[in-house]
């Protein structure tokens, strides 16, 4: 497979994609990352522009109606997500090789929109596991956490509609993995 200029990657809540997606930053700085658009509060230690775009409904609504968002989704029924269109085309039109970190529904849309780029699932090592990570975080409610396992289910039954998987069971040798299939192996 040749590598696409956008790679998306996807998986089930907890599994580690922002954590993947951190150590990537840090260690491929030729890696441009998407920074996606959400309606939910910051948490502890997240930046603004750095981790996401934080903005109220109100303004997300109208970037989604205005066309501005190459995908976006409601996720886990509470709040939105979203991919600004322009930035990533601009990454693209700039040569970069683009990394957006999203969620199973938005991968779907730009599957629809961009099915030339390359689908990589991030899976956990086993249920169990991503039980535990999603637990031992310690960011949600139980009731929230309970609500992401049941999302979480239906997240690992869609594996089969991406072009690779890639198991988190180690976050550098995840990400490296997922850099290499991106064709930049070099730090």
């Amino acid at each position: 497979m040749t590598p696409a200029s956008v790679t998306v990657l996807a998986g089930p809540t907890a599994v580690g994609k922002g954590t993947v997606s951190t150590y990537i930053r840090e260690n491929y700085p030729q890696v441009w990352l998407s920074v996606s658009a959400t309606t939910r509060d910051p948490r502890p230690g997240e930046v603004e522009g750095v981790h996401y775009y934080f903005v109220g409904p109100k303004r997300f609504g109208e970037l989604v109606e205005s066309g501005q968002m190459l995908e976006w989704a409601v996720v886990h029924g509470q709040n939105s997500y979203g991919t600004i269109r322009s930035t990533v085309e601009q990454a693209v039109a700039e040569g970069k090789k683009v990394l957006l970190e999203i969620d199973l529904q938005g991968a779907r849309q730009v599957k629809e929109s961009m099915p030339e780029a390359q689908f990589v699932f991030l899976a956990p090592p086993s249920w169990d596991e991503l039980v535990r990570r999603l637990v031992g975080r310690g960011t949600e409610s139980s009731e929230e956490q309970q609500r992401r396992l049941e999302t979480a289910k239906l997240e690992l039954a869609a594996e089969p509609e991406f072009d690779v998987t890639i198991v988190n069971d180690s976050v550098s040798r995840a990400a490296e993995e997922l850099v290499s299939l991106m064709g930049l192996d070099e730090k």
